[in-house]
C-alpha cells in the first residue's frame, strides 16, 4: 500500500491542529473559569470550534480528501451503525457498573452532584419544564441511546476527518497498524491538554495526582478510544462511521453526575468512561480488536475506486 500522504503533509498538518486547537482550548478556559452559566456556554462553543482545528488542518496541508470515504453507505453499515451506538453505550455502563461494585459507597443516589452542576438556573429551567432531577437523568440516557451521537456528529467529523482520515492512515503505513494506533491515540491525547490543564476537563482540578497524572492517563485512554473508532472506519470504510461513535461516546457524560460530592476527587478513577477502572471494559476490547485486526486490510482498500495511487495526496 503506497502512502497518500507526505511526511511534509502530515508535519503541516501537526502543527495546525495543535496549535489552532491548542489556542482554542486555553481560550476556552478562561471563560470555563468564570463559573457563570455564560461563561460555560462561551466555553462550550469554543471547544466545538476547536474541534475543526484538525480538520483545518487537513485543508492547510492539503491532504487529499478522496480516499476517506465520504459517502455514508447506510444500507451497507447497518451492523456499523448499531456498533458506533449501542458498543459506547454498553461500555460505559460495565465501566460504571465496576467502579461502583469496588466503590459502592460513592454512588449518588440523591443527585447532589449533578444539582449542584446544573445550579440555581438550571434547576429553575427544569422545574419550568415540569421536569425532576430524576426525569433529566432518564431523558439524557434515552438521547444517548438515540439521537445525541447522530447530533455530535456535526462536531465529531472535524476531528475524524483528521486523526482517522489523515493522520492514522499515515502513521499505520509508516509504523505499522497497531504501532501507528498507539502513537496516533498518545497525539489525539496530548491535544486535550491545554483543557485539562486550565479548565478541569474530564477529571476536574482536584482529583489524586492532579494536574499531572491525568496528563498521562487520558492518553492512554483515547489510545484504546482511537483502536475502537478507526477499527469501525476501517470496516465500513466511510469516515462518518468513527464521527458517529465518537459522538456515542461523548454523549455518556451522564455517570460523571451520580457520584457523591465528597468523592468527585477521585474521577480519575471513574466512574465515566476515561477513568482508570470504568475505562478497563473499552481497554479490553481494544486489545481484542488490536490482536484480531493485525495484518487485515481496512475495507475502504479492498475496491479499485479507492486504490492508494502515490500523487493523489496533493490536492484537496
Amino acid at each position: 500500500m503506497e502512502r497518500t500522504i507526505s511526511k511534509r503533509q502530515i508535519t503541516i498538518f501537526l502543527i495546525i491542529a495543535f496549535a489552532g486547537g491548542w489556542i482554542m482550548e486555553t481560550i476556552a478556559s478562561v471563560f470555563a473559569n468564570q463559573g457563570t452559566a455564560q461563561g460555560k456556554a462561551i466555553f462550550s462553543s469554543i471547544v466545538m470550534g476547536g474541534m475543526y482545528m484538525p480538520l483545518l488542518g487537513v485543508l492547510i496541508a492539503r491532504i487529499s480528501f478522496k480516499k476517506m470515504g465520504f459517502r455514508p453507505q447506510i444500507k451497507k453499515n447497518l451492523k456499523w451503525i448499531a456498533f458506533s451506538i449501542w458498543v459506547p453505550a454498553l461500555l460505559s455502563l460495565a465501566g460504571a457498573l465496576l467502579y461502583f461494585i469496588i466503590f459502592p459507597t460513592h454512588l449518588d443516589t440523591s443527585l447532589e452532584s449533578l444539582r449542584a452542576a446544573a445550579g440555581e438556573a438550571g434547576m429553575a429551567q427544569l422545574q419550568a419544564q415540569g421536569l425532576t432531577l430524576e426525569t433529566y437523568v432518564i431523558i439524557t440516557i434515552i438521547m444517548s441511546l438515540t439521537v445525541a451521537p447522530i447530533f455530535n456528529i456535526l462536531t465529531a467529523i472535524g476531528e475524524e476527518i483528521g486523526w482517522r482520515g489523515a493522520l492514522y492512515p499515515y502513521l499505520k503505513e509508516r509504523f505499522g497498524k497497531n504501532t501507528g494506533r498507539v502513537i496516533g491515540g498518545i497525539l489525539w491525547g496530548v491535544w486535550h491538554w491545554p483543557l485539562m490543564l486550565f479548565a478541569g476537563f474530564e477529571y476536574g482540578n482536584d482529583y489524586f495526582g492532579a494536574p499531572v497524572l491525568g496528563l498521562f492517563v487520558f492518553p492512554i485512554f483515547t489510545v484504546f478510544y482511537g483502536i475502537l473508532t478507526d477499527h469501525v472506519y476501517e470496516k465500513s470504510g466511510t469516515i462518518w462511521m468513527p464521527a458517529l461513535i465518537h459522538g456515542s461516546i461523548d454523549a455518556w457524560t451522564i455517570y460523571a453526575y451520580i457520584v457523591k460530592p465528597e468523592y468527585a476527587d477521585r474521577m480519575i478513577l471513574g466512574p465515566s468512561l476515561v477513568g482508570i477502572l470504568s475505562g478497563l471494559p473499552m481497554a479490553a476490547l481494544a486489545i481484542y480488536i488490536m490482536m484480531k485486526d493485525k495484518g487485515t486490510q481496512p475495507a475502504f482498500a479492498k475496491t479499485e475506486e479507492n486504490i492508494i495511487s502515490s500523487d493523489a495526496g496533493a490536492k484537496i
